[in-house]
């Protein structure tokens, strides 16, 4: 490691041990840098760009003392603007592996895939490798073509409400909370108290309505028949083979299928390039390489010394997720 890294490592250390209030420092570069276009196969100026779409659906960046991790939503309508931009573009494969996450994540995503769309006018094929569940699954949608792996988990086609409750710890410990409120249900979904009926009768209305919204961009995009959409809605996940009898899935595959799938699609040669967006060169990269950033991957304590993250299943909200399949 160079002398002035470790020097810097080392006087923030110093600080922090010693109580005092540390500056943000910027050892490392961060997302402001640009994406860079990297060739992992084939030589033709026509390219397929594969997109890397991992982890929970969130348009929240993570960010440590040290180092800033976009957040999947910038990340990935990044990487479409990109696209976007480029003629030599003829195809998008999106590797998804995803549980889902937010709400609005998800939803922004579908958005910007279908703009990118009907902007470009490309084929785009979705590739599924272990779990594309939930939100994972709806970004899939606008995909001309869905392939998943052999073991890959998909479904769970609904919404789920999450909120904490701290009322049964604080009558323990004798604490309370007071509100003043304007309205009756201001203060509904608040941890500090039990929800009324009235309260879990609204919140379970505004639940099913956003699963249902869901379900009809399932009927919109997979055209299932009406015994497949009833299991379905049940928002059970399925293995791939089940997937594709319902219509969930088009194929299963594995990621080289899914890129001939692209090649077929766009007509082009197999020699045409495959091609994707990073921050920083890899060596020995490939296709199942999903790190496009520096900050690609959670860093270690040592280079990070910000708060512990918070998981989305203590983050009240509405989420389209698979909550086991979540860190």
């Amino acid at each position: 490691m160079p002398t002035t890294v470790l020097s810097a490592i080392l006087a923030a250390l110093v600080l922090l041990g010693s109580g005092c209030a540390a500056p943000r420092i910027k050892l490392f570069p961060s997302q402001t840098d640009p994406l860079q276009e990297f060739t992992l196969e084939g030589r033709t100026e026509e390219k397929i760009l594969v997109i890397p779409v991992r982890g929970v659906i969130s348009n929240s960046p993570e960010e440590g003392l040290i180092r800033t991790r976009p957040s999947m939503v910038q990340e990935v309508v990044s990487h479409l603007r990109k696209a976007a931009a480029d003629p030599q573009v003829r195809a998008v494969v999106l590797q998804i592996n995803s549980p889902g996450g937010s709400v609005t994540g998800s939803d922004i995503l579908y958005h910007e895939i279908m703009r990118f769309k009907e902007e470009r006018k490309i084929p785009v094929t979705a590739a599924m490798l272990d779990v594309a569940a939930s939100g994972g699954y709806y970004i899939a949608l606008p995909a001309d073509h869905i392939m998943a792996h052999p073991t890959t988990v998909t479904g769970s086609v609904g919404v789920i409400f999450i909120r904490p409750k701290v009322s049964g710890l604080m009558d323990k410990i004798g604490v309370g909370v007071e509100v003043s409120k304007s309205g009756v249900n201001k203060d509904i979904g608040s941890p500090f108290r039990p929800a009324t009926p009235e309260e879990q009768s609204l919140m379970n209305a505004m639940t099913d309505e956003l699963g249902k919204r869901f379900s009809d961009l399932v009927r919109l995009h997979r055209h299932a028949g009406a015994a497949a959409l009833a299991e379905i809605a049940t928002a059970r996940v399925f293995l791939a083979e089940r997937a594709v009898s319902l219509g969930l899935v088009d194929a299963i595959g594995y990621m080289p299928d899914a890129l001939q799938e692209a090649r077929k699609r766009a007509g082009l040669p197999d020699t045409a390039r495959i091609v994707i967006y990073r921050r920083t060169e890899n060596p020995n990269d490939n296709i199942y390489n999903p790190v496009t950033s520096y900050e690609g991957g959670r860093p270690g304590a040592l280079l990070d010394l910000g708060l512990p993250r918070i998981s989305p299943s203590h983050q009240a909200g509405f989420y389209y997720l698979w909550l086991p399949a979540t860190e």
